[in-house]
């Protein structure tokens, strides 16, 4: 039995372009769905996935009731937001709803800040406001040395709610109004 190579070579060579994956030269149609990058982020809300944890970028979360940066727990059933004093090298973190605007009781006594740049791990006890019931919080606090140091933070806050454990990325971005201060 002879054995011609040419059809095989053929074969191959086909197989090969697909692997490398040859693409269409012409515009995609209706019917290919878009593409997104992070440039095409125009600081509007996109759906949240609750098992999913989110980072600050591209969410559109905008500054907090109290002036602080607001982060995600629980794809939008509850927010969070960090702020900091400087001066009493504190750090505070507020519990949200999902309006990003109301205080939100939890059942916690508290929670976990963990920051990037300088590395640091605060632990915020509850401190309740006025309103919140009894045994919950909206309002948690912590001292770190390292806090006193003016600049934009980075990292996660996490804590524990109804036994579930959320967690949330944030990073401050400098305000207009605050940029003489930094």
């Amino acid at each position: 039995m002879k054995f011609n190579s040419i059809p095989l070579m053929i074969v191959a060579a086909s197989c090969l372009i697909a692997s490398l994956g040859c693409k269409p030269s012409s515009p995609p149609t209706e019917e290919a769905p878009p593409q997104f990058s992070a440039a095409d982020d125009h600081g509007h809300d996109h759906p949240h996935d609750d098992s999913t944890d989110h980072s600050m970028a591209g969410h559109g979360h905008g500054a907090g009731p109290h002036d602080g940066t607001v982060g995600d727990w629980g794809g939008g059933k509850y927010h969070v937001e960090f702020t900091v004093d400087h001066d009493q090298q504190q750090a505070t973190v507020y519990v949200l709803g999902s309006d990003e605007k109301t205080a939100t009781p939890i059942d916690a006594e508290s929670i976990e800040l963990s920051i990037v740049d300088p590395p640091m791990q605060v632990t915020l006890a509850a401190q309740p406001q006025e309103g919140d019931p009894e045994g919950e919080s909206s309002r948690f606090v912590g001292t770190h040395e390292k806090l006193g140091v003016v600049k934009e933070y980075a990292g996660t806050m996490t804590g524990v709610v109804d036994g579930t454990p959320y967690t949330a990325d944030f990073a401050e971005q400098a305000h207009d109004d605050h940029a003489a201060e930094h």
